[in-house]
C-alpha cells in the first residue's frame, strides 16, 4: 500500500546504524529481528560506537558488526584519518542496498551519501535543512513529547519503508553467551533479588538511605539481595554506601562483571529493582520482572519493555522533565522523596 515501499527480497545486505549509549542501541534490537523476519536472506550489519557492541553481538539476525571508536576523537589527526578510512573501506565493500539509520548523528547522513545504498532511511530533523533531508530516500517522523517507546520510534523506520513488524518482532533480544552464563551460575544463586541502583547519572538516582532499608525488608522476608553496578567511582561509592548501610548480608558485584555477564546474572534473578538505566532495560530483555523507579525520565518512552513490570513514581505535577536535577542542581525530587513502601509494594505485587 506504501507507493514507495523498499523491496526487502531485491535487497542483498542492510547496515543498521545506532550510535549512542547502550540502553539506546539495546532498544533497537528488535529493528534486526523485524529486517531477517521479513527478509530471511537479507544479511544484516550493523554500525556501533565500540563500547555498545556487547548489546548486538551474538544477535542471532547480525551478520557483521562494525564499531567506531568513542576515542577516535582523542587521537591525532591522522591517526583518526586512518582509522574512519579503514572503516569506511570495510562498509563500502559490504556494498550495501538498505542504510538504516536510527539517530539524529551526522555520521548517518555522510554515509548515506558516499555509501552507495540504493535505499536510506532515517528520522525527519527540520532543522537539519536540505542537506539532512537530501541525504536519505525515506524520512520517517518522530513522535515527541516522550509518548512513544524507544523500541516502537526505533520500528518507525522500518514502518515508513513499508516494513510493518509483528508483535514478536518487538521483542527485545540480547545474547550474553554460554562463557557469560557459566560465570553467573557460580557467582549467585537462582532467585535472588536484583538491585542495580546506581547511574552514570545521578540525578536519575534514589537515595542510597532508601535502598539499603528496601534491602533489610527483602532480607527480613528470606530473600538474598545481589547488588551491582558499573566500574565507575562515582557508582561503586554509591553501592558501598549501601552495604555499609544495610544490616543484611548483602552480595556486592559491583564493578565486577561485563555487560554480557551483567546480562546472564539478572537472567537468573526473581525480581530487577532499579533506575531507569540501561541494567533496568537489560532485565526487561533477559524476561525478569522489573519495578523500575522514574523521576525526571519519562516512562512512556523509556519503561521496561515486554515484560511483567512496575513503574514507580511520585505525583510530581513537573515530572517528566528531562532535566538534571530539580533547578539543574543534580538531585531530583521526584526520586529523593519516592517512599520505600511504594516501592516495597510494587516488588511484593511481582514476587506473590
Amino acid at each position: 500500500m506504501l507507493r514507495d515501499a523498499v523491496p526487502l527480497g531485491e535487497c542483498g545486505r542492510a547496515l543498521v546504524v545506532k550510535l549512542r549509549h547502550h540502553g539506546d542501541v539495546l532498544l533497537a534490537a528488535p529493528v534486526l529481528t523485524t529486517l531477517k523476519s521479513h527478509a530471511p536472506k537479507l544479511e544484516i550489519d550493523a554500525l556501533l560506537y565500540d563500547d555498545t557492541a556487547p548489546m548486538f553481538d551474538g544477535h542471532p539476525a547480525l551478520s557483521e558488526l562494525h564499531v567506531v571508536g568513542r576515542n577516535w576523537k582523542a587521537l591525532g589527526a591522522m591517526e583518526r584519518f586512518s582509522r574512519e578510512m579503514e572503516l569506511f573501506g570495510r562498509l563500502r565493500a559490504r556494498r550495501y542496498d538498505l542504510l538504516v539509520h536510527l539517530s539524529e548523528q551526522p555520521r548517518g547522513a555522510w554515509l548515506a551519501r558516499t555509501l552507495g545504498a540504493r535505499y536510506s532511511v532515517a528520522p525527519a530533523m527540520p532543522g537539519r535543512g536540505r542537506f539532512w533531508a537530501k541525504s536519505f530516500t525515506h524520512l520517517y517522523p518522530m513522535v515527541g513529547g516522550g509518548r512513544r517507546h524507544q523500541v516502537e520510534l526505533n520500528l518507525d523506520a522500518l514502518r515508513r519503508v513499508g516494513v510493518q513488524p509483528s508483535l514478536a518482532d518487538r521483542k527485545v533480544v540480547f545474547v550474553p553467551g554460554k562463557q557469560a552464563e557459566a560465570k553467573a551460575s557460580r557467582l549467585a544463586p537462582e532467585g535472588f533479588i536484583h538491585m542495580h541502583p546506581a547511574s552514570r547519572w545521578t540525578f536519575k538516582c534514589w537515595p542510597a538511605e532508601k535502598n539499603a532499608e528496601l534491602i533489610d525488608r527483602f532480607a527480613s522476608e528470606g530473600h538474598q539481595v545481589v547488588l551491582t553496578s558499573a566500574g565507575d567511582p562515582a557508582e561503586l561509592d554509591m553501592v558501598q554506601k549501601i552495604v555499609a548501610l544495610s544490616k543484611a548480608r548483602t552480595i556486592s558485584l559491583a564493578g565486577t562483571l561485563s555487560i554480557k555477564e551483567l546480562g546472564a546474572l539478572t537472567a537468573r534473578a526473581r525480581l530487577f529493582v532499579g533506575v531507569d538505566s540501561m541494567p533496568m532495560h537489560l532485565a526487561a530483555a533477559m524476561g525478569t520482572p522489573t519495578v523500575a523507579l522514574f523521576g525526571p525520565s519519562g516512562e512512556n518512552e523509556w519503561g521496561p519493555w515486554n515484560v511483567e513490570r512496575r513503574i514507580v513514581t511520585t505525583v510530581h505535577t513537573c515530572r517528566p522533565c528531562g532535566l538534571d536535577g530539580c533547578g539543574g542542581g543534580k538531585v531530583s525530587e521526584c526520586l529523593s522523596f519516592l517512599p520505600v513502601d511504594a516501592v516495597h509494594a510494587a516488588a511484593r505485587e511481582l514476587l506473590a
